[in-house]
């Protein structure tokens, strides 16, 4: 989930190291990438789906709320390569919506406040949380981005919580000191 260019900021250039090593590590592992699932458009995260994509053959999931995102951040910053109503992604997942990843079941859970289109990915107990819930010690995501808002991402979180106590949540970010 979430597969990101490496960025240096210094350099201002993007390499594909680290999704290179997740393709490796899944040649070696003998898995079969099926999906690239993003869960929310953001300026740290420069995806790599493209690329994965285009070496596996797997396609690009992403939030059916990515259309709104665009329509915000597409004239902040004259992103005129970005297609229209999520032309980028080959399905757009509505919430509560199921699929099937090999034996898996995967269901979408819409967690807007960060940006309006947040994802998570919930299969059994285990729920990939995207930016919406960060590491115990770094608090929440940001909610002052364009399109953002802190009630929603409240309300969001809320949902995450009403969980059952045995799910296990997994965050995009781990921060280190």
């Amino acid at each position: 989930m979430d597969p990101v260019l490496d960025w240096d900021h210094c350099a201002g250039t993007a390499d594909t190291a680290f999704a290179d090593r997740i393709l490796d590590t899944a040649r070696q592992e003998g898995v079969d990438i099926r999906w690239v699932l993003e869960t929310h458009a953001h300026a740290d995260h420069l995806t790599a789906a493209p690329y994965i994509k285009a070496r596996t053959g797997a396609p690009i999931g992403f939030g059916e709320h990515l259309k709104d995102v665009q329509r915000i951040f597409r004239p902040v910053f004259d992103a005129k390569d970005v297609k229209p109503e999520g032309g980028d992604f080959d399905h757009l997942f509505k919430d509560g919506e199921r699929f099937r990843l090999g034996e898996l079941e995967v269901e979408v859970m819409h967690l807007p406040g960060h940006t309006p289109a947040d994802v998570a990915y919930r299969i059994g107990a285990d729920v990939f949380v995207g930016d919406t819930i960060f590491m115990h010690d770094y608090g929440t995501a940001r909610a002052d981005f364009p399109g953002g808002d802190a009630r929603t991402l409240f309300r969001s979180i809320k949902r995450l919580l009403s969980l059952p106590p045995e799910t296990r949540l997994w965050m995009c970010h781990d921060y280190a000191e």
